[in-house]
Order: C-alpha cells, then structure tokens, then sequence
C-alpha cells in the first residue's frame, strides 16, 4: 500500500463472500447499476426458461429441463450481481420442481432420489453462477486496468510533447478530471511558498487554501476522506518530484461515491507522470535563464571591452590636445591651436557617435522605440546625411543614382538617417582613401531598393550575414563597437524591410535595403 494509500480513507459499497473477501465488483458503477435491475432479469429468465421447458416437456427429459435453468442461472449471472444469480438459482430449482417433478403443480415429493436431485442442481447451479461472476468480474477489471493504462499513456504522450506550464496543466487537469469524473486542478506555488488560487471554476476558500497549503508544507494529503491534515471539500495531493514537492493537486469529485484503493494507486500513478512533466519544465525554464544569463553577461562583457577601447582612443586624444593647449609652456602659432581644435572636435563627434550608436541598440531591442513614419523624399534625407558628414567625404568621391521618378515613402527620417550614417561611416572607415561610394535606389512593385556600394576589401566570405549581429566586426581598421550594421537592420526590420550583404564582382562591399512604397501619400493642405 502507498503512502497515499494509508494516509487516505475512501468510504466504498462492498460485498463479503462466503469466504470472507471482499467483492469489489459491486463496487464498480456497472455492477450497482446491474444489481438495480438484477431482481427482474432474475424472474424474467425464470419465467423464460419455464415457458421454453414447457414446450418442450414430455419431449425433453427432466435432465434436459434442468439444462435448460442452468443456461438461465448463466445468463442471469452474466449479466447481474451475486444476489439477483441466487435467487435465479433457487427460483429455478423451485419452478423445476413445481411443474416438472411428479407430482406436477406442487411442490411436494414423491421419491427421496428428487430431494438430491434438487441439492445437487440448486449447488451446480450455484457455482456455475458464482463462477461466471468471477469470470465476469475478472474481464471488467481487465478492462478497466486497459482503460486506464491506455489513459496514463495518452497523458504521459501529451505532456512529453509539451513545455509550457499551463498547458502541460491543463492536459493534467483534463485527463485526471475525465477519468477520475472530477473537478481537478493543479497548484503550482508563488515565489512566497504559497499555492496559488486556481484560474478556473474550482471550490477554493480559506479553508481549501489551509488544506493545500498543509499539503505542500508536509507532503501529507488533506481534505475530503483523507486521515491527516485540515479538512476540506476537495481532497489535495502532494505533487512530489525528485527536488521535492512542486506542487499540489485538488480534486473534487461530481458523484458522491468515493474513490476505491485501486482508483488511488491509478491517481497516484497519473500525479508522478505531471509532477515528472512540471519538473521538467522547470528546469527547462530554469536552464533558458542560465542561459539567457550567461549570453547577457557575455554581452555586457563585449559590450564593456569594446566601448572602453573606443572610448578610451578619442578620450586619450582630446585630454593629450587639451592639456596642451593648458600647458602655460608650451609655445603653439595659431596654425597648432587650431590643429589641436580640431582633433577635440573630431574625437569628441567620434565619442558622441559612440554613445548615439549603444543608445539606439538599447532602445531598439526594449521595444519603446515607435516609429514616427511621414511620406518623404529619399533625396532630402540623403542630402542630410551628406552634408552632416561634409569633410569626411573628401578623401570618398560620392556618386548619387536617384531618379525623380522615385515616389515618396512613408519612414521614420532620424532613424533612415541614422542607417545611412552607419554606412557612410562604416565605409569611410574600412575603405581605402581616395575609392569612391555609391548610392543609388530603384522601385518595383511598390518596393524601393537602396543599394550602397564601396571599392573597399569586401566582406569576408562567409561573414555576409554575421557581420548584421552585435558586436561583429567587418575588419580592424578604425576599430569600432559593432553595432552601426546591427543598428542598421533593426530599424530597417522595423520598417518592414529587409537588409543584407554582398561582395561585389570587381571588389568591394554592396548594401542592399528595402523600404515599402504602397499607399497613398497625404494631399498637401492648401494655404489660406
């Protein structure tokens, strides 16, 4: 017997045999519904078998018409319980005598010999009823034990297909409560150790969340028949795996019959497939934050590294102009001063690009950037850029390919604006002085295409989408934190678009993006 077993009493209907054990058939839903109709099948078959002995009598023989009870008492056992078999038994032995045995229509005897005759067919048929009883009693737990396996399996086959905790729940509550024709729910526990209150049409109120919560502290069952803990109306059971008790099981049944030892080891079975299914969950759950822990914390290492190494070059810089600048002794013409300005201006725009650059990453993957779209021309945002960059591009002739005919796109124009300071920038920074930029755009089918192309070294093979992921790096030259490209498809992705890389044929890098055209552009509100 388990645990649950003896801390549990379940109140049943049994019958006692002769020899003492307990019939649990009768305990089943069935058999009290066969034994409710069993006193009339037992006069019916009876008088069935009375009417056919008659038909045929004088041509069977007395042997012959006892055969024809027995065959009543079988299919009366069959179909019945113990008692509705032995009145059919002893029914059958007093209608054999009473129209068959001489002297007919009575139930006196003639001969001694017909008083054994009546002993031996009254026991025969005794046992022949209480054999086809057992041989009954026997398939319908045959069944039944099928029943269930067949249920533990299609639970244990669902849950291994599932991870989310509330639907591995729900299978559990779901299978259980069909089963076990109940209302069951499963408490999981809130971080203060407390089984929290179900979701669903369950009885819960002070008095059920003591019983739940004595469950979960003591792994011991409580409620509705069970020898320990508070009383409640539903009965709750640990829901215990290998790192202890995870949980708590309720179950409040619809009918009032009371659930057998044999029902319990079947429930205890199906609470250790869902206390096996949520643990796994758990750790699954619980191994996804180590894991999102460590990637976070390895990307703050990357992070850091790399922002104090491109922190540090421009800070070295402008403190090395600055302190000159403040050196009393130092004896600089104005050509030198102005050359020392203009390095502070530099690293400082070089700092400031830095930060610009962490800050957007940040915004854009926390989901509070919204995108302020309005219908503009490509060409006002790239001439933006363009003159932002003024001196930078000296050493990058810029070549420009966009028609008129462009329409006009509905984008956010600080956040494109950005996306095409990153590949200025990332250009200027990994190509050699003196090669000329590209940039061009195209529309198709409501789809505008901007290509931008460099004669610098190319990408890597292989590194053509990498080089779109934080912290990646196309090159060494000029350094830098990794985020400008990153930057670059995520705004790009939030415009709907798409990004992506390429070598071209003669040397270098080619960017290509797209933007949506469709829609209609607002008409232009008229001055009064």
């Amino acid at each position: 017997m388990t645990e649950v077993e003896k801390k549990c009493i379940f109140a049943q209907t049994v019958d006692t045999a002769p020899d003492g054990r307990k019939d649990r058939s009768s305990a089943s839903l069935k058999a009290q519904q066969a034994g409710e109709s069993g006193w009339a099948w037992s006069i019916v078959t009876v008088s069935l078998c009375t009417g056919i002995a008659m038909l045929t009598y004088p041509a069977f023989e007395l042997v012959d018409v006892a055969m024809i009870y027995l065959l009543g008492v079988v299919i009366t056992a069959s179909r019945t319980t113990k008692w509705p078999a032995l009145l059919t038994a002893f029914l059958s032995v007093a209608a054999f005598d009473f129209f068959f045995v001489p002297p007919r229509l009575t139930f006196a005897v003639a001969q001694t010999r017909h008083i054994v005759t009546f002993a031996v067919m009254f026991f025969v048929t005794l046992a022949t009823s209480r054999l086809t009883l057992r041989i009954r009693q026997q398939a319908e737990e045959s069944q039944l034990k099928e029943q269930r396996t067949a249920a533990l399996y299609d639970l244990s086959r669902e849950l291994v297909r599932e991870r989310d905790m509330d639907k591995l729940k729900a299978i559990a509550e779901q299978h259980i409560g069909k089963l076990f024709d109940s209302n069951v729910v499963v408490l999981l526990p809130d971080l203060h150790g407390r089984p929290m209150p179900p979701a669903r049409e369950f009885p819960w109120s002070e008095q059920e969340r003591e019983a739940a919560q004595y469950v979960f502290d003591n792994r011991q069952p409580a409620g509705s028949n069970a020898l320990t803990g508070p009383d409640a109306v539903a009965l709750y059971l640990p829901l215990i795996a290998s790192a202890g008790t995870i949980g708590v099981v309720g179950l409040r049944q619809k009918s009032k019959r009371k659930l057998e030892p044999e029902q319990l080891r079947y429930l205890e079975a199906f609470i250790n497939q869902t206390g096996i299914a949520i643990e796994r969950a758990l750790m699954a759950e619980e191994s996804r934050r180590a894991s999102v822990k460590a990637e976070t914390e390895g990307l703050r290492n990357t992070l850091l590294s790399s922002i104090s190494h491109d922190l540090r070059t421009p800070l070295t810089a402008v403190t090395g102009a600055v302190s000159t600048l403040l050196d009393a002794d130092a004896r600089l013409d104005r050509q030198g001063r102005r050359e020392l300005l203009e390095t502070i201006q530099e690293e400082s725009d070089r700092l400031n690009r830095v930060i610009k650059n962490v800050l957007a990453m940040t915004r854009l993957e926390s989901g509070v950037l919204m995108l302020q779209k309005e219908w503009q021309s490509l060409e006002e945002i790239v001439g933006v850029v363009l003159n932002r960059l003024g001196e930078r591009l000296n050493d990058h002739p810029v070549t420009l390919n966009l028609p008129a005919s462009l329409p006009l796109i509905p984008f956010d124009g600080l956040l494109l604006e950005q996306v095409f300071m990153n590949l200025f920038e990332n250009a200027i920074k990994y190509t050699p002085r003196g090669t000329p930029l590209e940039l061009s755009a195209s529309e198709q089918l409501f789809t505008v295409t901007v290509e931008f192309a460099d004669k610098g070294p190319g990408i890597p093979p292989g590194q053509e989408e990498r080089i779109f992921e934080k912290f990646v790096r196309g090159g060494t030259a000029g350094g830098g934190v990794g985020l400008g490209l990153a930057i670059c498809r995520a705004i790009i992705t939030a415009h709907g678009g798409r990004i992506w890389a390429e070598n071209r044929p003669g040397g270098g890098a080619l960017f290509r993006f797209t933007l949506s055209s469709a829609g209609v552009p607002p008409l232009p509100e008229r001055e009064e």
